[in-house]
């Protein structure tokens, strides 16, 4: 694995990570989640690791601020931990994800397919549903949120949006919540409200209803949808959830839908497994190509 840095077309470098080279003409750009990156998302490791194994190469693409990450103290296990991503802007989503996807063809690979995990799957989603370009051949979308299901049902939204809202109005906005947000990340006052209302992440409203489907209907290319089959952002059903959100692509029919028993939406403890998914998504990919 090595750092990459990619320059934005607003002139801000994001920095992700790479396993294998332009040689193996295949690369998986794979968008992280909310408060993930390689040093702390072990699933991003797997996947990379397995996919080089089989000659493809593989680009972990993350958010604004997801290598400024903060030290705390985990007193359930009595160690130092990092995690974060507190500042981050959710209304350039579609220049962060298409950044990375012209560095690959800068890099010279010839076979684009672009993923994500949870939030990253919601950026791609409208990354693909927006773009006039056909640099990407293939989509693997996993554990996508329902993000206003997510406000609901995440603890300590309440006060997050109430301590954010307060913190801006004092001209604080910068300043970090006193609590992790959603009980997992420090943030930024901005960047909860930022959050809160990213009309362009809402793309997968199968739960509350509040969002577009419009994104997943423009889709031009077909792909795979994978799950945890005990994912607890779903309302019980991963399955289904999947099953209606490919409902409202074009050509459904010809999507596919994995779901990986007893994991849960993080893939803890199943990372082996998910990279498994993921190698044989191209795999497919690779056959579908061939016919």
């Amino acid at each position: 694995m090595e750092i990459i840095r990619v320059r934005t077309p607003r002139g801000l470098e994001l920095k992700g990570a790479m396993w294998g080279n332009p040689s193996m003409e295949t690369v998986v750009i794979m968008m992280s989640g909310i408060c993930s990156n390689v040093f702390q998302n072990d699933l991003l490791n797997a996947a990379g690791d397995l996919l080089k194994q089989n000659n493809i190469a593989f680009i972990a693409g993350h958010a604004m601020d997801a290598f400024s990450c903060l030290a705390y103290t985990d007193f359930s296990i009595g160690k130092q931990r990092n995690t974060g991503v507190v500042f981050d802007d959710f209304n350039v989503i579609y220049e962060d994800v298409e950044a990375y996807v012209k560095y690959a063809l800068e890099l010279g690979f010839k076979n684009i397919i672009l993923a994500g995990h949870s939030l990253g799957s919601n950026k791609i989603i409208h990354y693909l549903g927006n773009t006039p370009d056909n640099y990407v051949k293939y989509f693997i979308v996993t554990s996508p949120v329902d993000l206003s299901h997510w406000w609901k049902v995440m603890p300590n939204m309440d006060i997050s949006l109430e301590t954010a809202q307060r913190f801006v109005n004092e001209g604080r906005g910068k300043d970090i919540l006193p609590f992790l947000f959603g009980g997992f990340s420090p943030m930024c006052a901005e960047s909860v409200l930022s959050f809160y209302n990213a009309k362009n992440l809402k793309n997968c409203p199968v739960i509350s209803n509040e969002g577009e489907t419009s994104s997943l209907s423009a889709f031009r290319i077909n792909g795979s949808f994978v799950i945890g089959g005990r994912d607890s952002l779903t309302d019980g059903d991963p399955k289904g959830f999947l099953e209606k959100i490919n409902s409202y692509c074009s050509n459904p029919e010809n999507n596919r839908i994995i779901v990986i028993p007893e994991a849960s939406h993080i893939f803890f403890g199943k990372h082996e497994k998910y990279a498994e998914a993921i190698l044989d998504c191209v795999l497919h990919h690779y056959a579908l190509a061939n016919v």
